[in-house]
């Protein structure tokens, strides 16, 4: 069973792996049910779904889900601010071990999302371990595990693995897998496009290491790398939401995202109850 309070009488800590679309739901329902959240950053697979994470916090962008604010952590020792319930989400580039120093974890959630990486026991970190996605047992690299594939998306594992990848997207509209752009090879993306742009297949999205990128559907551009990132071969560079405008959603916490971050707080509470939430 969790601690719900700090040493100081402060608000839990969580650090949730990950600063995509689906840590950055994870984080805001977390602090909404009492923790304070922290993200920190892994750089693979790159984030994509950036105007519905806090990613760009790490860039000295301002940026708000559902009205949660979040602000960069440079220091370890700054940690110990978000453990007495700052209003805001922490970002870092800092790993467990820069941080784990300075603060208690009363949660640790990896939401890393990626889903072929070889998955480190998490449970000697931490009173209680989640794990999101493929490559997570329960007893075995985590305590609860979430499932992430479309068909269990947000279901709770109390026992045995998750799923593994599968290697098929959710559908969005009438597209599957082709709406989104791979790296054909490691390279620095360049991209000038905006997030929410109107697009037509075949149009340029970026370069990467100097070769044009194009849409691979018409829609709504609902993703895309940051500029000047390096990238690996295979990794997405790009989506394409193919609803069009009406319809096309690529801000704030999607139905996906919610359902996950749900069950996260679900497991967390199956623990130990959260006394006062956030409203």
């Amino acid at each position: 069973m969790i601690g719900w309070s700090d040493e100081d009488g402060g608000a839990p800590v969580a650090l949730i792996l990950g600063t995509n679309e689906i840590a950055s739901a994870v984080a805001v329902h977390l602090w909404r049910a009492g923790f304070a959240s922290v993200l920190s950053h892994d750089p693979h697979p790159p984030v994509i779904r950036r105007a519905m994470a806090f990613h760009d916090v790490l860039y000295g962008e301002t940026v708000a889900i559902e009205g949660v604010g979040a602000e960069p952590i440079e220091e370890g020792g700054h940690i110990g601010f978000f453990g007495r319930r700052d209003p805001r989400i922490g970002v870092t580039r800092l790993g467990f071990s820069d941080l784990y120093p300075h603060t208690r974890f009363a949660l640790l959630a990896d939401a890393r999302m990626n889903k072929h990486a070889v998955k480190p026991d998490l449970r000697l970190l931490t009173p209680l371990a989640i794990g999101l996605g493929p490559g997570f047992t329960v007893g075995g690299n985590c305590d609860v595990a979430i499932e992430t594939r479309p068909a269990r998306n947000g279901t709770v594992v109390g026992a045995g693995a998750t799923d593994g990848a599968d290697g098929r997207s959710a559908r969005l509209g009438e597209a599957g897998g082709e709406r989104f752009a791979r790296a054909d090879r490691p390279g620095r993306w360049r991209t000038a496009l905006e997030i929410g742009t109107r697009l037509y297949r075949g149009v340029t999205v970026g370069l990467l290491d100097g070769v044009p990128v194009t849409a691979p559907i018409d829609g709504v551009l609902r993703g895309v790398v940051r500029d000047g990132t390096e990238v690996a071969e295979g990794v997405k560079l790009l989506e394409i939401d193919p609803r069009g405008r009406g319809l096309a959603s690529w801000t704030g916490i999607d139905e996906r995202g919610a359902a996950i971050a749900d069950a996260v707080v679900r497991a967390a509470r199956a623990h130990r109850p959260v006394a006062a939430p956030v409203l």
